[in-house]
């Protein structure tokens, strides 16, 4: 049985990920930061053999640990779904609060390197990455700016993961997604509800599992197959900050 290690697994394009490669036939590594969150994920798969870890990108020495205490049984990954990642703020860059530039370029950024280097070893030939990106990394929009540039980042580590791994055998992609209703606007306006719920009005967004079943996709390819790039968007938008609207 084939293994699968996904980040941020606890929520959203994660949780969603996890289910679509367990109907697979894919054997689960989920990360996260709600242990109680990974073990609702772990009842939805059953009976899916599945391993949760604790950990937050962000932090290094944590994410290492963790992996280096994977059992026997998960210790060949074939798959492993960079997803965990955040956006925290929406402002203009002189009013920006560094604090939250920290945790968008930590988890995006320095998040995906870490979870990638420690997981590489577990990598043989034939391995599929997928990072999760975002429009957003492929054109700005007006109050986005940081959140942007993070993920232009997972863009360009994406495209030099796959020269860096070609001679290994493994394949590397992105998948970057519009407009999804998750939890993604909640955390972004820190809680405020009906501010996130306004992002999604008026038109119909995609949903996790639309992603989910994307990545599906792309991970059963035939061996000789990379789908390398993939931009995923609600019919309703045709860029980043270009959508139609009821009404409008």
């Amino acid at each position: 049985m084939k293994t699968a290690f996904i980040t941020g697994a606890s929520s959203g394009i994660g949780r969603a990920t996890a289910v679509a490669l367990a109907q697979a036939g894919f054997q689960l590594i989920i990360a996260g930061r709600r242990p109680e969150r990974l073990a609702e994920v772990a009842a939805e798969v059953a009976p899916t053999p599945v391993h949760s870890l604790t950990f937050d990108v962000r932090e290094q020495a944590a994410v290492e640990a963790a992996i280096n205490s994977l059992p026997s049984q998960f210790q060949q990954i074939d798959v492993l779904i960079n997803n965990a990642g955040n956006a925290h703020g929406l402002s203009p860059i002189q009013d920006g609060d560094p604090a939250d530039w920290d945790r968008m370029l930590d988890g995006n950024v320095k998040g995906l390197l870490y979870v990638s280097r420690a997981v590489l070893p577990l990598i043989g030939e034939g391995g599929f990455i997928i990072n999760i990106g975002s429009i957003a990394g492929h054109e700005a929009y007006a109050n986005g700016n940081v959140y942007c540039a993070s993920k232009a980042a997972v863009a360009m580590l994406t495209r030099g993961m796959r020269l860096d791994l070609l001679p290994r055998g493994i394949r590397v992609a992105e998948v970057n997604p519009g407009a999804v209703e998750t939890e993604f606007s909640r955390v972004r306006f820190k809680g405020d509800e009906a501010r996130a719920s306004k992002v999604y009005e008026g038109f119909e967004p995609l949903q996790a599992q639309d992603v989910a079943e994307l990545i599906q996709f792309m991970v059963t390819r035939p061996a000789r197959v990379n789908i390398a790039e993939v931009l995923l968007l609600p019919a309703a938008q045709a860029a980043a900050a270009t959508i139609r609207r009821a009404g409008s």
